[in-house]
């Protein structure tokens, strides 16, 4: 029995330890920062909560904000459980957007909400996993390294979605598409009236789904160890007989599908148009994300809500504190994580020899 229970809690602790430093070494930083504005800790930190958690409508804004980081957070930890750095999720969110406009805009406006949805859905998959497909194609035919190929491929599907909408598909004197008729999600507050005036949306079911299918794929199924293999040793995955080039395009095509997924939140279930640059760093923000939930579906949730309430109670300090100590703090969380992740593993080897000796 106890053979059993030391394993598992060994991994319990590995898991939450350094993400539980990492907040606590952020919260002692942001102490030094308040102080310096001439405010006290715990009382910002009230006014944060207050106006995030504190209300409906702040929870609200960060359910909508955490929903876009969950996407692109598994988007972001999946390709890094292959030994792939995705960093191309901004690129990938905002084509997932577009897709499911487009597809939107293309359905007849009495096309049953049963139908538009799930087709919209699919578009937004569909066009993340193209802009996803094309890097791990390249570093599986040519040996091209995915960081690069994804950064350039922001700029290119960016700046060709920005061309495409302003060109052809504006309403004049903007730069988003049409309204869509058919294939909008419903607003929260259409059945829980305390969310009134927040843009959260039923498309927080399908982050969470998401979540627990990335979790199921990567735990539960031949595909998913085949892609866990090759992200610990690709060399023995070959040996093994694992066709890891086939494991990389699968695995940047699904990256990239749930990025795109990502963009329904704003276009399905709050503006109900593409908007260019609706992303708003969201995509990059999901690698944040990802290392901060480490790279396990669970953790990356857990890490959006954590961003999301960073973001949203930024707005809520700001009368006291400037809102960018909030990306400040962000940024300590993140290299926090960087510093306390081999350190607690050492702290917790060194633990364990001495209780086994």
């Amino acid at each position: 029995m106890t053979t059993s229970a030391t394993p598992l809690r060994a991994t319990i602790e590995e898991a939450l330890l350094p993400p539980f430093v990492a907040l606590l070494i952020a919260l002692v930083v942001g102490d030094i920062l308040i102080l310096t504005f001439g405010e006290a800790p715990g009382h910002v930190y009230r006014l944060l909560l207050e106006g995030t958690w504190g209300n409906p409508y702040g929870l609200g804004q960060v359910l909508f904000k955490a929903t876009t980081l969950i996407f692109t957070g598994l988007a972001v930890s999946l390709g890094l459980r292959a030994g792939l750095f995705n960093i191309g999720a901004e690129s990938q969110l905002a084509a997932g957007g577009f897709a499911a406009a487009v597809g939107g805009l293309a359905l007849g406006a009495g096309t049953p909400a049963i139908i538009a949805i799930p087709l919209c859905i699919l578009a937004a998959a569909a066009g993340g996993g193209l802009v996803g497909a094309i890097p791990g194609l390249l570093k599986a035919r040519f040996g091209a390294h995915e960081v690069i190929v994804t950064i350039m491929l922001n700029f290119i599907v960016l700046a060709f979605l920005n061309w495409i909408v302003a060109a052809r598909m504006a309403v004049p004197e903007t730069l988003h598409t049409a309204e869509m008729q058919a294939g909008t999600v419903p607003r929260l507050s259409t059945t829980m009236e305390a969310f009134h005036g927040s843009a959260a949306n039923w498309t927080i079911l399908a982050a969470l789904g998401a979540a627990a299918l990335v979790w199921w794929y990567l735990e539960r199924t031949r595909a998913g160890y085949e892609l866990r293999a090759v992200g610990l040793q690709p060399d023995a995955a070959e040996y093994g007989g694992v066709r890891v080039g086939g494991v990389w395009i699968r695995a940047m095509t699904l990256a990239g599908a749930l990025a795109g997924l990502g963009g329904i939140n704003h276009v399905l279930g709050y503006k109900h148009y593409y908007e260019d640059a609706f992303s708003g760093g969201a995509g990059f923000l999901g690698i944040a994300v990802a290392l901060v939930g480490r790279n396990h579906p669970l953790g990356v949730v857990l890490a959006a809500l954590f961003f999301a309430t960073l973001s949203q109670g930024g707005l809520a300090i700001h009368a006291l504190v400037p809102k960018q100590m909030v990306e400040v703090l962000q940024g300590i969380v993140i290299l926090a994580v960087a510093m306390a992740v081999p350190e607690v593993r050492r702290l917790l080897r060194e633990t364990t020899a001495m209780a086994i000796r």
